[in-house]
């Protein structure tokens, strides 16, 4: 999949933007506040159809205008596609692929796959599981067309459960077949969920692990973990009626805490060192090593399920790293043939000195 034109509309600070890429190495460079990380973020929603900044999409329309556009022309195989995602004030986003509008969002996810290394990774490591738990999500989505739909059914439902849970505390009153009657499509979909997100896992590990060594050079062992509240109660058997009975064994708990306090809604990711958070014991250079490890991993392996070659994002990416780690690893990206490249940086300089060295059809856009 190659990108091989990019069009902006009122996106954020750009009034209109047109660029023609490379197939693979792409530099935008300029002060900070041209609008480097806004044109990777462009780029991030023609793959997953959102900003991967978080933030809303009416917030990313230009100050007193009324929409924006994203407009790009994509290389497949054998066809060149148009996506087009257009977002008024005051209406509903729509995104286009040869002038077809989706029915739903989940059906344009996994077309485009892209992996985004930025600053905000370290978030990764440091937060709470809920940003680890949208990391793993997105990269299924990527490459399950139906997760993203159980995934959507099962929040929607356990909302809803919740929803009711806090009708009964407020009015003070109790009813426990009503409350049941979400039990089976929270287990119908949750296990699905969890099957499918404990299977990813399991490949994920050895890939980080891979990548880890040859990045970083270091001897430590590091590992990626799959931690659900079903994990124990699991059941090849019969799975669903596991979950069923989680939620039963729990009934009492989520009517005092008035939410849905176990399921797959808490599951986590554990990065772990020699058997030990990697948040307790590892250093900057081991932390920032492991977070590029695991989107490497995350590259090669949406890669081998979809057969389909991601793009990468690399923003400010010199800035976390010294100039000869950001050689190494964008070498390797290279070798690994992942794929077009986008990167942005504030020094021309020294993005050129790079990238020139190792792919002389790289071009630079200056901002």
């Amino acid at each position: 999949m190659i990108i091989k034109k990019l069009s902006l509309y009122n996106f954020k600070n750009h009034s209109e933007k047109k660029f023609e890429f490379s197939p693979q190495i792409n530099c935008f460079v300029g002060n900070n506040g041209a609008g480097k990380t806004n044109i990777l973020d462009a780029l991030h929603y023609l793959s997953v159809g959102k900003s991967f900044l978080g933030n809303t999409d009416a917030n990313n329309i230009k100050r007193e205008e009324d929409f924006f556009t994203i407009d790009a022309e994509i290389q497949n195989e054998d066809s060149e596609d148009v996506i087009k995602i257009s977002q008024p004030k005051e209406a509903k986003k729509i995104i286009k692929k040869n002038d077809k509008s989706y029915d739903r969002l989940a059906d344009h996810i996994g077309y485009l796959p892209s992996v985004m290394i930025s600053p905000y990774d370290s978030n990764l490591i440091s937060d709470s599981g809920e940003s680890r738990r949208k990391f793993l999500d997105s990269m299924i989505s990527q490459t399950d067309s139906e997760y993203l739909f159980d995934l959507i059914q099962y929040q929607k439902t356990v909302q809803q459960r919740n929803a009711l849970l806090k009708y009964f505390a407020k009015n003070r009153t109790w009813d426990k077949d009503s409350l049941e009657i979400y039990d089976a499509p929270i287990s119908k979909y949750g296990t699905r969920i969890f099957i499918k997100r404990r299977n990813f896992v399991e490949k994920l590990g050895p890939i980080v692990q891979n990548f880890y060594r040859i990045i970083s050079g270091g001897k430590e062992t590091v590992s990626v973990q799959y931690q659900s509240d079903l994990s124990e109660s699991f059941s090849a058997a019969d799975p669903e009626r596991a979950f069923q009975m989680l939620l039963t064994e729990s009934l009492d708990k989520d009517r005092m805490l008035t939410y849905t306090s176990k399921g797959i809604h808490k599951d986590d990711l554990l990065f772990e060192m020699d058997q030990v958070l990697i948040k307790k014991i590892g250093s900057q250079g081991q932390q920032k090593s492991f977070l590029i490890s695991l989107k490497l991993a995350q590259m090669s392996l949406v890669k081998e399920l979809t057969k389909k070659t991601p793009i990468l994002l690399l923003d400010d990416i010199f800035d976390k790293l010294d100039d000869t780690r950001v050689s190494q690893l964008i070498e390797l990206v290279n070798q690994e043939s992942f794929g077009q490249i986008f990167i942005t940086d504030t020094h021309r300089e020294r993005t050129e000195s790079v990238v020139k060295k190792i792919n002389e059809e790289s071009i630079i856009f200056e901002l």
